[in-house]
């Protein structure tokens, strides 16, 4: 057998259809709700917005589980459960949501875009992760060079609206760190067993975690809803939330981190069209050059990490010699 139809075959086998067709509709759905996350903020607070939308979401989830006879994790399963609700909701979603009060929704996901650099970074560190390449480290230079250009006048601009741009940013970092970890620990952790019941816990947590903090914010007292923020309340809670965080975590549980993660290189591209049509956000040569910078460095980080893939992949198949870091 020719060789490339050895490399067929393993990335066939590596994961079913169904994770791929997971991985495509986290794509269109994340790239949506930037759009949907700026919208329903001109009435509704930040932290009710993402507790309210997390809470109804995955109530909605269990019921239907339940109603159709699946249990639902049991006591010994919540500590773990609990933690990811703090990464990936509490953090890697709430920042966001109060970031967008800021930062532009195209903007928001071109940043965001970077969240693979720091998945790469928490692999790095742990022990059986991906060690950091001479093109991995160059990929991660381009991309934040992107991001440097497309921040860099509304950080120079001074005054009270340079200030909460940047601290917007700087929420947006913590968001994808916190996403990073909490896909690192799920990716270690987690069970292919009762994955949509699993995530409908994690959801409620972390809707809870999110009205508790907006309840003593004091948010309860601006919430109002106007026809426009429903709706985007509305789609957020059941094309994001459910149809997007399910979609992620079955996807995630099939395909490599590094794969999973190249959702980035399209929400970015839906986010900035629909903001600039819809709500009048910049968008000139700066952001298109600014974004092909992230991109890139995002394509570089991938091929680095691809070519490590295949290198390990055929050396499994030759007999007697070890793979990579197999301390063999």
């Amino acid at each position: 057998m020719e060789a490339p139809a050895i490399l067929r075959r393993l990335v066939v086998t590596r994961a079913p259809r169904a994770a791929w067709a997971a991985w495509v509709a986290v794509c269109v759905i994340w790239g949506t709700t930037y759009l949907g996350i700026r919208v329903s903020l001109e009435t509704i607070p930040p932290v009710l917005m993402s507790g309210i939308r997390w809470t109804v979401a995955g109530l909605l989830v269990a019921t239907v589980l339940l109603a159709r006879g699946q249990a639902l994790p049991g006591p010994r399963a919540w500590p773990g459960l609990a933690l990811l609700s703090v990464l990936m909701i509490g953090i890697g979603n709430g920042f966001v949501v109060w970031a967008e009060q800021y930062v532009p929704s195209g903007l928001t996901a071109v940043v965001l875009a970077t969240s693979p650099f720091w998945m790469v970074a928490v692999e790095a560190t742990l022990r059986s992760g991906e060690t950091l390449t001479s093109g991995t480290i160059s990929g991660l230079l381009v991309g934040f060079g992107g991001i440097l250009l497309l921040v860099w006048p509304d950080l120079n601009g001074g005054g009270a609206g340079a200030a909460q741009f940047g601290m917007g940013l700087i929420a947006l970092q913590l968001a994808c760190a916190g996403w990073a970890l909490g896909s690192a620990w799920s990716k270690r952790h987690g069970t292919d067993d009762n994955v949509f019941g699993a995530t409908a816990v994690q959801m409620v947590f972390g809707g809870l975690l999110m009205l508790a903090l907006g309840t003593a914010l004091g948010e309860w007292r601006t919430l109002s809803f106007s026809r426009r923020t429903t709706v985007a309340l509305v789609y957020l809670t059941g094309v994001g939330s459910i149809g997007g965080f399910v979609a992620y975590i079955y996807a995630l549980r099939h395909l490599p981190v590094s794969t999973v993660s190249l959702y980035a290189y399209i929400n970015p591209v839906i986010a900035v069209v629909l903001g600039a049509l819809i709500l009048g956000e910049p968008f000139g040569v700066r952001i298109v050059l600014a974004s092909a910078l992230v991109l890139a460095g995002l394509a570089m980080v991938r091929v680095s990490s691809a070519r490590r893939e295949r290198a390990a992949a055929l050396l499994r198949t030759a007999p007697g010699i070890p793979a990579p870091d197999s301390g063999t």
